[in-house]
């Protein structure tokens, strides 16, 4: 490999490596690193400050990362009683899982999340690492514990109950996120979960309004999603199950048409597009111009856990590869689909020709 290759290879894993840095991982003087970046920065391949590349397909997620527990029941779940169950455990957190996802489906990824100098934070990120993420920006917090998520299933997959240990989160303050804006900058397309705090999600909101970048939100949970702005303007995309949907229209959902209005009262706060996921019956896109009902792909469920984080992950492939929102949206089902039949959150079988074949066999079976 050419040495200007070289450098931008270490500079896309971490940029903020410094010049003797590179210096000595490729074996040439400070100075010659030197003149590779003029020349680098010369072409246009090298951008700003902190090496920022000229990266179009990046998708940089920020917000969980956890440790997942999973208790599934050995028989129909009893609450206020002792339930017999399998438990097992996975790395888990929604941009953690659409990360892993997305650098499965060979997209070029970054993961931005803290965790806790603990055996299962550096669990968590070797794990993601594993699949082509890059790590280089996740803080790690000496004075916390890393996040943890513990579901209960019942016989057929269905949670009950979740309980989520996520303090290590509001450590995080937008001038932290100010620290790493230029590698942020550097993504063609950025994804934010609400585990982060109010202000963090007000401040990367505004900046990619400002910026013009294109920013996916996913508002994890009724509660959580509550820490979003009120007013949008800057979000390319947010995708609300059909709960969470409610609590940011204010309003029932409990007809399509019902839901078409709760998009429009999303859409009135500033977002582009509105995509509710609304388990068995699919998800119903609206934008501006366009809204459709798509129902979903039919498939064996082994588990829900994940479907959600596995329709934005093909909703995100399909965006940086060109696709429309609807194109996209179908992507997003397989992706789904794929991922119920396995019990893990992120399924092995998620993988880009994989969900392209899918898509088509299962248009085919409609």
């Amino acid at each position: 490999m050419e040495k200007d290759m070289q450098i931008l290879h270490h500079i896309r894993q971490n940029p903020f490596i410094t010049q003797q840095e590179l210096a000595d991982l490729i074996g040439i003087s400070r100075s010659a690193v030197a003149g590779y970046i003029a020349q680098l920065t010369k072409r246009g391949e090298i951008k700003g400050r902190a090496y920022v590349l000229r990266d179009e397909g990046m998708i940089a997620c920020i917000g969980g990362a956890n440790l997942d527990r999973k208790a599934r029941g050995k028989q129909q779940v009893r609450l206020h009683s002792s339930n017999p169950v399998t438990i097992m455990e996975s790395c888990g957190g929604v941009a953690r899982n659409i990360a892993e996802n997305l650098g499965r489906l060979g997209c070029n990824t970054s993961l931005i999340t803290s965790i806790g100098e603990d055996k299962e934070g550096e669990w968590l990120l070797q794990e993601t690492k594993k699949h082509g993420v890059h790590i280089s920006q996740v803080w790690r917090l000496p004075t916390q514990r890393t996040g943890t998520y513990t579901a209960l299933l019942d016989i057929d997959g269905e949670m009950v109950v979740s309980l989520a240990n996520m303090d290590i989160y509001d450590a995080l303050t937008p001038e932290m996120f100010a620290e790493k804006w230029s590698h942020i900058a550097a993504a063609h397309v950025v994804f934010i979960d609400t585990n982060i705090p109010a202000d963090c999600l007000a401040y990367i909101i505004e900046r990619c309004r400002e910026e013009n970048i294109l920013l996916f939100v996913d508002p994890v949970s009724s509660i959580k999603a509550k820490k979003l702005p009120q007013q949008l303007d800057g979000v390319e995309a947010i995708l609300p199950n059909r709960e969470e949907a409610e609590l940011m229209a204010g309003m029932k959902i409990t007809t399509i048409e019902e839901c078409a209005e709760a998009c429009r009262k999303i859409r009135e706060r500033g977002v582009k597009h509105v995509i509710v996921t609304l388990g068995e019956e699919g998800i119903y896109y609206q934008s501006e111009d366009v809204e459709e009902h798509m129902l979903p792909y039919p498939t064996e469920v082994v588990d829900v856990t994940g479907a959600g984080d596995a329709f934005a992950s093909g909703l995100l492939y399909g965006i940086v590869n060109g696709e429309s929102f609807q194109s996209a949206c179908r992507l997003g089902l397989a992706a789904s689909a794929l991922t119920l039949q396995t019990d893990q959150s992120v399924s092995p079988l998620l993988k880009a020709e994989q969900l392209e074949l899918a898509v088509e066999q299962f248009e085919k079976e409609r």
